[in-house]
């Protein structure tokens, strides 16, 4: 994040999501990458991002769950503020967002990030289910996002958590 802010001219948001979030959360000690959204985007800090993705060998991904699935309203306001590096203000991605994503891919440690942010008080799953009911109808427009299955999937985690309460 210094790195990044220190290249900036501009001032930006930047949205972690992915193995980022849960490192800087501290529910997983590492990631492969560092996944973010820029807002606005810019040459350079795109840029910047490649020259020190090879300075600090790490690898740099443009992902965002509104890659997977439609943009959940009022997403950037749920999107929590992690600092302020001039002119660069960094924030977690939406963790309804990040979730939703999450169970969309079925990976494994992905269901271990999703429990972890249930744990962290982070999501609500009647809440990830009214915002998932919203952008259901437009799902047509993700071809790989399997409409009924994800249904499945967030019904299931809603479910198993409404049995814990």
């Amino acid at each position: 994040m210094e790195a990044l802010a220190r290249a900036a001219r501009s001032p930006a948001d930047v949205y972690l999501t992915g193995g980022s979030t849960a490192v800087l959360l501290g529910w997983r000690s590492s990631t492969v990458d560092v996944d973010l959204k820029l807002l606005p985007d810019s040459d350079e800090l795109l840029r910047a991002i490649a020259r020190l993705k090879d300075e600090l060998q790490v690898n740099v991904e443009l992902a965002a769950p509104d890659q997977f699935l439609p943009a959940l309203t009022e997403w950037r306001q749920r999107s929590v503020f992690i600092c302020h590096k001039a002119p660069l203000s960094f924030f977690h991605y939406d963790f309804y967002a990040q979730a939703l994503a999450k169970i969309t891919r079925g990976v494994a440690k992905d269901r271990v990030d999703v429990q972890s942010m249930h744990a962290a008080g982070l999501i609500d799953p009647q809440r990830m289910l009214e915002l998932f009911t919203a952008i259901e109808p437009e799902l047509f427009r993700f071809p790989p996002a399997d409409a009924r299955d994800l249904r499945r999937r967030v019904e299931e985690f809603v479910a198993s958590h409404r049995a814990e309460a």
